[in-house]
């Protein structure tokens, strides 16, 4: 299961059932567990822990040492879940501390040339397409989308089920279930397509679409005083529009709209 040109240290912990291809490099302080798949070319070092099933095509770097120059060169993480595909070139940094490492969830997918910076957390069931780029810092939610050549910025946060539309320029948080898109950013509707195929009832959405229209819309009042108007909406008890209003409350960053 291992080719003869790659390079696997001798303290890394590498399950029976990985298969690794030529010229892959697995460093000393590795960790993969069963039916993950090294296509060719692949680098993966640091203080990594990869769970099963992950796929990584030709030339994925993995678990580099974090771009942050406040880097002490102290022992830092990378920890990946299990079912993610890492496509050609992609890059995982690990933390800049050893408190905080980088998390990967499960079933992910990850398009050429995504980049995820140090001490960032992804979600489950996320997708970044080509040259989607995430920051350090970054907390990315479950079903999220990052559409090609978008940039999230250091400290960003993006809610569950949001999808950043190609080529945006995200500086601020990311509502939950909402479209993103343009440069600079905006919110431009409700993810209506993505939360129908995930099962979403009509009832929420239409929920989520008069939030929307308060809220987001309404741009002739701030935020603080669109969520105060907002404050004694019976729309309030369904959970998604909860959730949403809980997101703005809680951000520090601000919120895109």
């Amino acid at each position: 299961m291992i080719h003869p040109t790659a390079i696997i240290d001798p303290a890394a912990q590498v399950s029976s059932e990985v298969e690794i291809g030529p010229y892959c490099i697995v460093g000393a302080n590795v960790s993969i567990d069963s039916g993950c798949v090294l296509q060719s070319h692949v680098v993966i070092e640091g203080h990594t822990t990869i769970g099963k099933d992950n796929t990584f095509f030709p030339f994925s770097a993995i678990g580099g040492k974090t771009q942050d120059l406040k880097y002490a060169g102290e022992p830092t993480a990378l920890i990946i879940g299990n079912g993610n595909v890492f496509r050609e070139n992609t890059t995982m940094n690990r933390g800049t501390t050893a408190e905080i490492p980088t998390r990967i969830g499960d079933e992910n997918l990850f398009l050429a040339y995504a980049h995820v910076g140090h001490e960032c957390t992804v979600g489950n069931h996320c997708i970044l397409s080509n040259n989607a780029t995430l920051g350090g810092h970054c907390n990315i939610g479950d079903h999220v989308i990052i559409s090609g050549l978008s940039g999230v910025h250091q400290f960003c946060n993006i809610g569950d089920h949001a999808m950043i539309g190609g080529c945006t320029k995200v500086t601020q948080d990311a509502p939950p279930f909402m479209i993103v898109d343009g440069n600079p950013a905006s919110v431009r509707g409700v993810n209506i397509i993505g939360l129908t195929r995930r099962g979403f009832s009509k009832e929420s959405i239409s929920a989520l679409k008069t939030l929307y229209k308060k809220i987001f819309l309404n741009k002739k009042i701030n935020l603080k005083e669109a969520l105060q108007a907002f404050s004694t909406s019976p729309l309030l008890e369904e959970p998604h529009v909860s959730q949403l209003v809980q997101f703005i409350e809680k951000s520090s960053r601000g919120i895109i709209r």
